[in-house]
């Protein structure tokens, strides 16, 4: 992974911010393409009672952050109130790739690759929502860094977060560079996730 990063590190010194935003956003086109994704607003999300129709391989595009989700699981605890929250999270993580492909298994915590999930300390305050990583569990390890992605947030508005196994939160996350890791940041990459949230206590 590492060599991967100074390869597109030094490719990403050969272009300029724009057209590397653009190759992102041709990037994300052809993924949606090429996986039969189906994007609908935010009023027609809103109607369906914050749920994606995983038959029609749904995915919800949030404008303001270019953020897309497909809810697999509401979850059965309760939309999260004003205050901290601890959250436990496993995921997989895939870089895409400007033909819309995505990579091998870049990070993995859904596997026996890593026994514990990573957690973090969520602050919300109405539909303001930050976080840091409060243990050095992989996402910490490999990306250098506590924060915790916008992206991997925006979720939580709407998911039911249970502390039981059956409680579970799950979605599929397409996220643009402004919204994920440092890394993806920094040299300006896509990312698919699939995320599971359970509150930690």
């Amino acid at each position: 992974m590492m060599v991967l990063g100074l390869a597109l590190h030094s490719c990403n010194n050969t272009k300029t911010y724009a057209e590397l935003k653009e190759e992102e956003r041709e990037a994300i086109k052809r993924y949606i393409e090429l996986n039969d994704i189906k994007v609908i607003d935010e009023d027609q999300f809103e109607a369906q009672d914050s749920m994606t129709n995983l038959a029609a391989n749904e995915y919800v595009l949030f404008d303001k952050t270019g953020v897309y989700m497909q809810v697999l699981e509401r979850g059965n605890g309760e939309l999260l109130e004003d205050g901290r929250h601890e959250i436990l999270v496993r995921y997989i993580e895939e870089q895409v790739y400007t033909d819309g492909t995505t990579d091998t298994l870049s990070l993995n915590t859904v596997a026996n690759m890593y026994a514990h999930p990573d957690e973090f300390m969520l602050t919300k305050q109405d539909n303001s929502l930050s976080a840091t990583f409060t243990t050095s569990g992989a996402m910490y390890q490999t990306h250098s860094s506590a924060y915790v992605p916008s992206g991997w947030l925006l979720p939580l508005n709407y998911l039911k977060v249970g502390r039981e196994i059956h409680g579970r939160s799950k979605v599929k996350l397409i996220l643009p560079h402004s919204q994920g890791t440092a890394t993806a940041s920094g040299q300006v990459f896509p990312c698919v996730y699939e995320i599971t949230y359970q509150m930690s206590r």
